[in-house]
C-alpha cells in the first residue's frame, strides 16, 4: 500500500461531525513526520465524496485557506453541515471535535 493509500484509508475513518489534524493522520498512517505529505495527498484526493478530506484541519483547528474542492469557504460549509461549530476567530475547538479513534466503540 502506498503512503497516499494509507492516508486515504485513515481519513476515510473520520466520522461525520469530527475532525483530525494533518499530524494526527500522518501518525495514524505510520509516519508522524509526514504531515505535509498528508496535505499533498488530500489535495489530489481521487474520491472527494468518499474520502472526507474536508474533515482534516491544521493543529490549531483551522481550515485550509484554499480548500482544494470548491475554494476556501467550501470546507467550512461542509463541516458546518455536519454540526461543527466554529469559534468567533474561525478555529474549531479541538477539545470538542477532534476525532479520537482509540475511544470509539
Amino acid at each position: 500500500m502506498s503512503v497516499f493509500e494509507k492516508i486515504y484509508t485513515v481519513v476515510s475513518k473520520i466520522p461525520e461531525g469530527k475532525v483530525a489534524t494533518y499530524g494526527q493522520i500522518a501518525m495514524l498512517a505510520g509516519n508522524p513526520h509526514l504531515a505535509r505529505v498528508v496535505g499533498y495527498a488530500l489535495h489530489v484526493n481521487p474520491s472527494p465524496f468518499i474520502i472526507p478530506c474536508h474533515r482534516v484541519v491544521n493543529r490549531e483547528g483551522r481550515i485550509a485557506e484554499s480548500f482544494a474542492f470548491g475554494g476556501g469557504d467550501a470546507q467550512r460549509v461542509l463541516l458546518e453541515k455536519e454540526g461543527i461549530v466554529f469559534e468567533a476567530d474561525g478555529h474549531i475547538d479541538l477539545k470538542k471535535y477532534l476525532w479520537q479513534p482509540n475511544n470509539e466503540k
